[in-house]
């Protein structure tokens, strides 16, 4: 191990730029940084230059949106990590910010305004706190009015141009939606599509002339394409079919243009595309990265002029932050310049794009971070990090927590076992239900893989990871014992049906169209539950939970810990308060990670 290393408050430190939008100016740039220690809506000029903070509150801003007119910005934040969030309204010229949704109780999802900038648009599941429906609310001060009425989990994705529609989301899984038409002035809907048990619609940008959306669908096919759907009939033309999930479009309001992301083996290649003639062209002057927010898949921006076009740059070098392309020339410029917490930036480390083989012969894609020099000598510790989701990827992102542990002399494995999103519908669906326990078996096959080749000894292999890959995480351990070292598990699923149960009830339908049907699939739920497998167990176990979790509730821990315990089994147990489902406070980012670092060091 490292004799010397940076503590992990230094790469807590390293800050984040995120979340591009210009106001109708064009002028300068809005984005969310946490260059505070929380996210904060900050401005600067388009061309770079001294920013501005806008907001300054305790909690994370988890989204804006300007307004049309310029004059306001609409934003959501929650408390202490509850995803409840509500709706506020920053005004631009006196800086004040004014609650439109007080409910502590209810969720908002941050919608859009209307093209007029008088009225906004949103859902929440004020109704019954399970459906989400839709409002419309008169801007500054007016009532929200129920527009869409609907037993679903449905979300606003976008006003038309001319005023007259809106395009709601109705999601049937966590991966799969229809899109449905409202008349705003009749309240009227119709569905655009039918198929949102087996389809995706995302990303949807309507046309200048409101005559149709560009989006992403993998309708009758393996991967995301670019598509126009026609206005109002539904009817899909196909303008890009890349083997790789197109996975952002942004249209300019002038409608000559527009900007679409494909996602290639996890790396972000940005693609432009003359609207009238189909000409298309790709931006290859950026970095080796991601076209992704801090926290998710990104999103881009045009300015309302057409000219320039703004993206979130994330990358394993490379941390969040704001570029600019200009649309006459596509020379790119790095707008923001986030700092990296005092840590030079070449002792940052890129992965290796690596694949093992599995039980079933196909291969599964990992990434493979190493301190600088090592190599497969079969003497290495390494962490085997297993993402959640499960309908997630491990993508070629800055991750503060990897590059930590490759500082203490670490190896990371990050792969995308089956089920993972990136590689086509095929491979996303083959760990659904019956199947749950064939992407634990990839665990078992990527430390015989790390073994074989040398990159991890034997007994110097930990399994670690949050949410569902905590619930990975207790699988492996309690599937197969003896290939583990150490294992961390955090805020994760240790029991399918008291899970199921206690989850946010807006959730549980989707979890359950993924994982399994509490009732008809009970027997099967309980059998693959690593709670009532807890006494196999062999080596010590770190388990770290936020008690204000809505997605996997704080029982789920506490269960698992108290079960151990009364097994006399090794395990140390981390608690916080004041977060949610995951760790966002700074103060409590490096109390879990220290702590983590300590345990493997100790363990592994």
């Amino acid at each position: 191990m490292a004799t010397t290393t940076r503590p992990v408050s230094d790469f807590l430190s390293v800050r984040s730029a995120y979340a591009p939008q210009f106001p109708p100016s064009g002028r300068t740039i809005a984005f969310i940084t946490d260059i505070t220690g929380v996210p904060q809506i900050w401005e600067m000029p388009a061309d770079g230059g001294w920013p501005r903070q806008r907001t300054f509150v305790d909690e994370r801003i988890s989204g804006f949106r300007w307004s049309p007119t310029g004059d306001a910005i609409l934003f959501s934040m929650d408390t202490g990590g509850d995803e409840r969030d509500q709706l506020y309204l920053l005004d631009n010229e006196s800086g004040e910010i004014a609650a439109l949704t007080a409910n502590p109780k209810v969720m908002h999802l941050l919608g859009c305004w209307s093209p007029s900038g008088y009225e906004i648009a949103y859902a929440s599941n004020a109704r019954t706190g399970t459906y989400f429906d839709v409002y419309v609310q008169d801007m500054p001060d007016g009532e929200p009015r129920l527009v869409f009425e609907d037993d679903g989990t449905n979300s606003v994705v976008g006003w038309s141009p001319d005023g007259r529609r809106i395009v709601v989301s109705r999601a049937e899984s966590a991966i799969y939606n229809d899109l449905i038409l409202l008349d705003v002035n009749t309240g009227e809907s119709r569905r655009l599509t039918e198929d949102g048990h087996e389809s995706a619609y995302e990303c949807a940008a309507w046309s200048p002339d409101s005559s149709a959306l560009y989006l992403t669908t993998n309708k009758g096919r393996e991967f995301k394409s670019l598509a126009r759907m026609s206005i109002p009939d539904g009817e899909i033309d196909w303008l890009a079919e890349p083997e790789w999930d197109v996975e952002a479009v942004a249209v300019a309001p002038t409608g000559g243009r527009l900007a679409y992301v494909v996602n290639e083996a996890g790396f972000s290649r940005l693609h432009t595309m003359d609207i009238a003639s189909g000409a298309e062209s790709s931006v290859d002057s950026l970095p080796e990265a991601t076209l992704q927010n801090a926290r998710g898949p990104g999103s881009m921006d045009w300015s309302h002029d057409g000219m320039k076009l703004a993206f979130t740059v994330n990358g394993p070098a490379h941390n969040p932050n704001v570029w600019v392309v200009n649309a006459d020339t596509w020379n790119t410029n790095q707008v923001t310049r986030s700092d990296t917490g005092g840590i030079p930036r070449r002792a940052f480390v890129s992965p290796r794009l690596v694949s093992y083989p599995t039980f079933d012969g196909r291969q599964i894609p990992a990434w493979l971070y190493s301190p600088a020099g090592i190599r497969p000598t079969g003497e290495n510790p390494i962490i085997l990090h297993v993402h959640g989701g499960p309908e997630s990827q491990d993508r070629p992102v800055f991750n503060p927590i990897y590059q930590y542990f490759v500082h203490r002399g670490y190896s990371v494995l990050a792969p995308n076992v089956r089920g993972s999103s990136g590689y086509g519908r095929t491979y996303i669906h083959l760990d659904d239900v019956r199947n749950r326990m064939d992407s634990v078996r990839d665990l078992d096959y990527a430390q015989k893989w790390l073994v074989s080749s040398g990159w991890a000894a034997e007994d110097r292999i930990a399994v670690m990871g949050g949410s569902y890959g905590g619930f990975m995480t207790l699988s492996a351990i309690t599937t197969y014992p003896d290939l583990w070292k150490a294992a961390v598990e955090l805020f994760g699923i240790g029991d399918f049906l008291t899970f199921l149960e206690n989850t946010g009830s807006y959730r549980r339908r989707q979890r359950s169209f993924e994982y399994g049907d509490p009732v008809e699939d009970a027997e099967f739920l309980r059998e693959i539950s690593p709670i009532h497998r807890a006494d196999a167990i062999k080596c010590p176990l770190m388990a770290l939970h936020g008690a204000r979790d809505p997605r996997v509730p704080i029982s789920e821990t506490e269960k698992l810990v108290a079960t151990l315990s009364e097994l006399g089994q090794t395990v140390e147990y981390v608690r916080f308060e004041d977060e949610g489902h995951g760790f966002v406070k700074r103060p409590n980012r490096i109390t879990a990670y220290t702590a983590i670092a300590d345990f493997l060091d100790a363990n592994l």
